[in-house]
C-alpha cells in the first residue's frame, strides 16, 4: 500500500516551486494539465497514489494545498496551464489579501489567525489519505509569507500531526538580499526549522543560480529555470517512493539513514547530468507543449519569438555535453562542489551521511565497481566516530519521458560544513541586532514581540546550539557530546 504525501506550498516562492514540481510530476507519470491520464499503461508500475488521488471523473488530483497572504502567485497559477489541475478548496488565500510585508512577525501573526481556516483544508485533505506518511513544505526563509506563515504552520502541523514526517524545501537566501530584515525572518525561521521539522532540505539561491548559469551557458538565468531546478531535485529524490523498487520505498525510511542526531536535519543535494531539456521544460509547457513533451523535448531553436510579448527570448545550448554516462561517472560529478546546491566549503568539512539515488541504465556490478574505484581514490571524507559510507539506491526512470543520458543521479547528503551557512546567517543577524536596525516593524505584530525581544534572543540561541552541535560532529569525541552538554 502506498504511504501518501501532502505537499503544502506556502508563499510567492513556494507556491512557484510547487507549481513546477506538479508540472514534474504530472510529466512522469503520463498525466496531463487537465489532471487525466495521457496513456492507459498497465505495465507501468508506478504509483500515482503517492502524490495524487483520483476523483469520481477520473481525473488525478495533486495531493497539495496551496497557501499564501497575497493573491499574486496564485492568480498566476490560475490562470495558467495548471488552472484546473488543483482542488480548489485546497487553495487558499486571505480576503483582504495584503501580504506579509516582508516582516516574519506579520506572517506569523496571521499564520495564529487563520489557523483554523488552513487546517481545515489540511486535515480534510490528511482524511482523504488511507495512510498518510508525512507532509513536505516548500517555503523559502527570508521573505514575509514563507518565513512566517511556514513558521506557524510547522508548529501547528507538529502538534497536529506528531507522528507524520515534516520535511521542507527551504530556500536560503544570497547574502545581499533585497529583504532588508532577511537576517531576522531567517534565524526565526531556522529555530521552527530545527525544533518541528524532521528533515530540511537546504536550498541556497547563490549556488542554485552558478549551476544553472553553467547548464544553460546564460549569466543570468530566470526564476522559472531555478525552480525547475528544484523540481527536479524533488522529483528525483522521491522517485523511489513513486517507483518502487525492494527497498526505500517510504520517505521515513530514505531519510533516516541520513540524519544522526535530530537536529542535525540540514541536508544539501546535487544533481547531474543537467541539460536546457530538463531546466527549460517550464518554459515550452507554458508555450502549449503537453507535459510530456516539454520534459522530454530538445530545447527550442536558439532564438524564439515571445508572442505574447513581442520580445526575443534567447535560449542558450549548454557549454557542457556528457557523451557518455555510466554510474562511476555519475557519482564522481555528484562528489564535486561545483554541482552541489549549497555554498558550503566541501573540503573543510566531513560527511555525516550521503546517499546517491541513481536513475536510469544501471547494473548492480556497475554500482559495486564504481564505489570500489571511489574508495580507492579515497575522494569522500566521513565522520571518524560512525561506519558511514556511500549509500546508492536504484530508482526506476519514467517511460513517459525520454532523456539523453543513459544514467543520471542525485546526491542527498549530510555536512559537517553546514554550520558555515547557519553561522554566517548568525553574524548578519547580530549585526542588525546590535544597533536595534527595524526591531520596530516587529513590535507592531501581534503578541510575541510585544512586551519584550526574548523570542529574538531565544532564536538565536537555539541556531547557534546547531552551528555548534555540527562543528563538534566533525571528531570522534562526538559520541559524548550529548553527555558535555547536559
Amino acid at each position: 500500500m502506498p504511504r501518501e504525501i501532502i505537499t503544502v506550498q506556502v508563499g510567492q516562492c513556494g507556491n512557484q516551486i510547487g507549481s513546477e514540481f506538479w508540472t514534474r510530476l504530472c510529466a512522469e507519470h503520463g498525466i496531463g494539465m487537465d489532471g487525466y491520464a495521457l496513456h492507459q499503461r498497465s505495465d507501468v508500475g508506478d504509483r500515482k497514489d503517492v502524490f495524487f488521488y483520483q476523483a469520481d471523473d477520473n481525473r488525478y488530483i495533486p495531493r497539495a494545498i496551496l497557501l499564501d497572504l497575497e493573491p499574486k502567485a496564485i492568480q498566476g497559477i490560475r490562470r495558467g496551464p495548471q488552472a484546473h489541475l488543483y482542488n480548489p478548496e485546497n487553495i487558499f488565500v486571505p480576503r483582504e489579501g495584503g501580504g506579509a510585508g516582508n516582516n516574519w512577525a506579520n506572517g506569523f501573526n496571521q499564520g495564529d489567525q487563520l489557523a483554523e481556516e488552513i487546517f481545515d483544508v489540511l486535515s480534510r485533505e490528511a482524511e482523504n489519505s488511507d495512510s498518510l506518511e508525512g507532509f513536505v513544505l516548500a517555503h523559502s526563509i527570508a521573505g514575509g509569507t514563507g518565513s512566517g506563515l511556514g513558521s506557524s504552520l510547522l508548529e501547528k502541523l507538529n502538534d497536529r500531526f506528531p507522528r507524520k514526517f515534516i520535511q521542507t524545501y527551504s530556500v536560503f537566501p544570497q547574502k545581499n538580499s533585497d529583504v532588508v530584515v532577511m537576517p531576522y525572518n531567517s534565524i526565526l525561521t531556522l529555530k521552527r526549522l530545527i525544533l518541528h521539522a524532521d528533515s530540511t532540505v537546504v536550498l541556497d539561491n547563490v549556488s542554485m543560480q552558478q549551476i544553472a548559469s553553467r547548464a544553460l551557458n546564460n549569466k543570468n538565468p530566470s526564476i522559472s529555470v531555478i525552480n525547475s531546478l528544484i523540481s527536479t531535485v524533488m522529483a528525483a529524490s522521491t522517485a523511489t517512493l513513486r517507483y518502487p523498487g525492494y527497498m526505500n520505498n517510504d520517505l521515513v525510511g530514505l531519510m533516516s539513514t541520513l540524519i544522526p542526531t535530530p537536529r542535525l536535519h540540514f541536508l544539501m543535494t546535487g544533481y547531474t547530468p543537467l541539460s536546457a531539456e530538463i531546466l527549460t521544460a517550464a518554459d515550452r509547457v507554458e508555450k502549449g507543449f503537453s507535459v510530456a513533451q516539454a520534459a522530454s523535448s530538445p530545447s527550442p531553436s536558439p532564438t524564439e519569438k515571445d508572442g505574447e510579448a513581442g520580445d526575443a527570448r534567447v535560449i542558450q545550448r549548454p557549454t557542457q555535453f556528457v557523451k557518455r554516462t555510466s554510474v562511476l561517472d555519475v557519482i564522481t560529478r555528484l562528489l564535486q562542489p561545483k554541482n552541489i546546491m549549497v555554498n558550503i566549503p566541501l573540503v573543510r568539512g566531513k560527511y555525516l551521511s550521503l546517499m546517491n539515488i541513481i536513475q536510469g541504465v544501471t547494473d548492480p556490478v556497475q554500482v559495486h565497481k564504481a564505489l570500489q574505484r571511489i574508495k580507492q581514490r579515497d575522494m569522500v571524507d566521513f565522520i571518524p566516530w560512525s561506519p558511514a559510507g556511500i549509500q546508492v539506491v536504484l530508482a526506476a526512470r519514467s517511460p513517459y519521458i525520454q532523456t539523453p543520458y543513459r544514467v543520471s543521479g542525485l546526491t542527498i547528503a549530510n555536512h559537517t560544513s553546514m554550520h558555515v551557512l547557519l553561522g554566517n546567517l548568525l553574524k548578519q543577524f547580530d549585526k542588525m541586532r546590535k544597533v536595534g536596525a527595524y526591531i520596530e516593524n516587529y513590535r507592531t505584530h501581534g503578541s510575541l514581540f510585544r512586551d519584550n525581544l526574548d523570542e529574538f534572543d531565544d532564536s538565536r540561541e537555539i541556531v547557534r546550539s546547531v552551528v555548534e552541535e555540527y562543528k563538534a560532529s566533525e571528531f570522534s569525541d562526538f559520541v559524548h557530546y550529548g553527555q558535555s552538554q547536559s
